[in-house]
């Protein structure tokens, strides 16, 4: 039996805000870039070499009001997802490829830029799973998350 596994696990900065909007049929997603940083020594020079790489991430339903209304930039979070691709032509008739992590578990890590990952409280919020075969934008999911469990 042949099984795939699609499992994205982010560390990483907010690089703005959160923007959160709505589908035609009323249902939140959220958007928001994320930095994550990688640094090793070049074998040549032995200089130390730093690298950031930026993610786009989509949050739906319950997930993406919790990180509009807590996420600011600059605030260290741990993602879990999966990578989702997406294709649309543009006003010009251009075709046009997006590669995103879809969150499905958010943790606040800190308050903010100048927080450290120890010091603080963390906060996590999780999206409900999607009905099987709804690989599209939002669907009609809701989320198992109330306000009872959210712990701040």
């Amino acid at each position: 039996m042949a099984k795939s596994v699609n499992k994205v696990i982010l560390v990483g900065r907010l690089g703005r805000d959160p923007e959160l909007k709505y589908t035609a049929s009323g249902t939140p997603f959220c958007r928001f870039s994320m930095a994550t940083d990688d640094s090793w020594n070049d074998k040549g020079t032995g200089e130390r070499q730093e690298r950031t790489e930026w993610h786009n991430i989509v949050a739906w339903d319950r997930l993406a009001e919790i990180c509009n209304q807590y996420l600011t930039k600059g605030k260290l979070i741990y993602i879990e997802g999966a990578l989702q691709t997406r294709e649309w032509d543009d006003q010009e008739g251009n075709k046009k490829k997006i590669t995103e992590i879809r969150a499905r578990e958010m943790v606040m890590l800190s308050g903010g830029a100048g927080d450290t990952a120890g010091g603080g409280q963390q906060r996590r919020a999780v999206a409900a799973e999607a009905p099987a075969g709804n690989s599209g934008g939002g669907g009609t999911s809701t989320s198992t998350i109330t306000d009872d469990d959210i712990p701040f």
